[in-house]
């Protein structure tokens, strides 16, 4: 009997114990309140003498829990538990520019898929054989040394065609290494950048990232931009432009970009990453006025978006400051090679730029006959809306009939379909479809 009653009796008492340390450590442990399920907890059992603060080493992917041990009896025990981390926590590692963002969201890149692609104005026909022909040669050269980090071979090739010398020219990885470069290099904490809206939405994360603000100016119903494009502002330091413009394929012609050039405060970013579709384009303007930029891709025209290659046309002090900024090597071999050997062949360039223009006026045409409003396009896509059916149903029938275009809805303005130059054969399954949903 004495031993049973004294069992009981240490089972009180360890029972009491944990449940003092429980409580204890609750209220100071440095902790939000989370409580785990038990198959997270990872106890130890601790043989506590006197008052002793501690702090134990975590495993990997558990926080410490820092408890205030208090004297309890030598021969009791109690059970502390690590506890996964929050996310909140998680969060508290970035700045807050960062976790207040959304984040550039990419058009739909399906991989291996049989979906007829018109939604990221990608070029529908394959790349000049130079290129392929370029590249091959660079891989039997070897890829053991760094490239040229001036991309030099391509600079030159470049500035013949465009009529500017090489060192008006920076390289990147695409044109929106391109756009990156320039914001990190103007643009601070608290200062402003303006762009039209509609518009490309990664100059908004490009701001944000740099913790800056954004000035967003609305397009007039025509697409034209009224004079609060152009009005000056104490912290703005940089201004967006795309011309020809994404979604609408609509463009401002040399004159107005120099108009608005000039009554800016500060420079203005002209994007032509489409221009080779348009009409016209504004390269001469960068030798009047050092407040005009330019940037390319070769991603549209060339028919190299998976190549990744883009520059920048600007005066060379700006380069020089530009040049600062950019990744030591950010452009591979491989892609200085075949770009370099992309621009070279201007047969193929003017003969798929010509096939694609044929194409387009053709897309226009069927989709003004279906019923859809279509803004005259300069570029290799066209925005459309149909005033009896809604774009965001449309786009998802024509994706479960094996049809993607990109659906776009800006704030302030309506939404609509933007529908890449595909191949004829592309195109005309396209409306194929379309029409048997409208």
């Amino acid at each position: 009997m004495l031993a049973v009653s004294q069992y009981e009796r240490n089972k009180k008492n360890r029972t009491r114990i944990n449940a003092d340390a429980s409580r204890r450590a609750a209220e100071t442990a440095e902790f939000s309140g989370f409580s785990p399920p038990r198959s997270q907890r990872l106890c130890v059992r601790l043989t506590i003498f006197a008052t002793i603060r501690f702090c134990f080493t975590a495993p990997s992917g558990y926080e410490p829990l820092l408890i205030r041990a208090h004297p309890l009896n030598l021969h009791s025990s109690a059970s502390y538990s690590f506890f996964p981390t929050t996310t909140n926590t998680l969060m508290t590692y970035f700045r807050n520019s960062i976790t207040a963002m959304t984040g550039y969201i990419p058009g739909e890149q399906p991989q291996g898929s049989k979906l007829i692609k018109l939604n990221t104005n990608e070029n529908p026909y394959t790349c000049s054989p130079k290129v392929r022909a370029a590249i091959g040669h660079a891989i039997q050269a070897g890829l053991q040394k760094y490239p040229d980090p001036s991309a030099t071979a391509f600079r030159q090739r470049a500035g013949e065609l465009l009529g500017v010398d090489a060192d008006w020219i920076l390289c990147g990885n695409g044109s929106d290494d391109i756009l990156t470069i320039v914001t990190r290099a103007l643009v601070d904490v608290g200062d402003v950048v303006r762009y039209p809206n509609p518009s490309y939405v990664l100059y908004k994360t490009l701001a944000e990232i740099q913790g800056a603000k954004c000035d967003v100016v609305e397009f007039e119903p025509d697409w034209s931009l009224g004079t609060a494009f152009s009005v000056s502002h104490d912290r703005l330091k940089l201004a967006y432009l795309a011309n020809p413009n994404s979604p609408s394929g609509t463009v401002l012609s040399p004159e107005e970009i120099t108009k608005i050039a000039d009554a800016l405060p500060c420079p203005l970013l002209v994007d032509e990453a489409y221009v080779d579709f348009a009409e016209t384009n504004c390269v001469s303007l960068v030798a009047q006025n050092e407040k005009i930029m330019i940037t390319r891709t070769l991603s549209k025209s060339y028919a190299l978006a998976g190549l990744r290659f883009g520059f920048l046309i600007a005066q060379p002090q700006l380069i020089d400051q530009f040049a600062k900024v950019k990744d030591s090597y950010n452009c591979d071999t491989l892609a200085i090679a075949g770009a370099t050997a992309a621009i070279d062949d201007q047969q193929w360039f003017e003969q798929t730029r010509s096939d694609i223009l044929a194409t387009r006026t053709r897309l226009t045409e069927a989709l003004t006959k279906l019923g859809f409003a279509c803004t005259p396009s300069q570029a290799n896509f066209v925005w459309c809306r149909h005033p009896d059916h809604a774009s965001e149903p449309l786009y998802q029938q024509l994706k479960t009939n094996g049809v993607l275009v990109r659906y776009m809805n800006y704030p302030n303005w309506d939404d609509g379909l933007r529908v890449t130059v595909g191949t004829d054969e592309q195109v005309d399954a396209f409306l194929t479809i379309l029409s048997d949903l409208i």
